[in-house]
């Protein structure tokens, strides 16, 4: 019977495909059932075999028993199966454990970035009075050299000079 069914299913006959679909439907269920313990991974897998079967029936060479071929195609997918899981979660694990690393770093990062902040600021505060407000004119209201002087009723040269001893003195008090 089995070499018939496999001569038909060969031959493209629709016929064929559903008989050996239904003789060994269930049997290759609860083979890979008990496998796997997924009701729906277990049906994929099943789902996969008999398509590639059907999709291949012309080149498939059968050295047997057609339920030893079906066995072994549903052995040969839970390895697959168990295989691409474990990748999976191998990925998982990374992205996992990167992810962590980026908030880490992220949270290092705006630590890093208050302190800066903070010493910038107590820098900024140590500058004499005048100088302190040629910087906060130029730097935070991001006015012009020309602006400052103007508003100051100082030189543009004496900003210019206000400005340079400023960056001085506060590179010197951050490095």
């Amino acid at each position: 019977m089995s070499e018939l069914l496999i001569a038909s299913l060969k031959k493209g006959e629709h016929f064929a495909m559903e008989q050996i679909f239904d003789l060994y439907w269930e049997d290759l269920f609860d083979a890979a059932l008990k496998k796997i313990g997924d009701e729906d991974a277990a049906q994929d897998i099943i789902q996969e075999i008999f398509i590639k079967l059907w999709e291949n029936r012309e080149h498939i060479v059968f050295s047997g028993d057609l339920a030893a071929y079906l066995h072994g195609a549903v052995k040969f997918k839970i390895i697959n199966y168990f295989r691409n899981n474990i990748v999976k979660d191998g990925h998982r694990t990374e992205l996992a454990a990167l992810m962590n690393q980026q908030y880490a770093d992220a949270a290092d990062d705006l630590l890093i970035l208050h302190d800066t902040e903070q010493k910038v600021e107590e820098a900024f505060m140590q500058l004499p009075e005048r100088m302190r407000q040629v910087m906060l004119m130029s730097r935070k209201q991001e006015k012009s050299i020309k602006e400052i002087a103007k508003e100051l009723n100082i030189s543009v040269q004496t900003v210019k000079n206000q400005i340079t001893s400023a960056m001085k003195i506060l590179r010197k008090s951050l490095s």
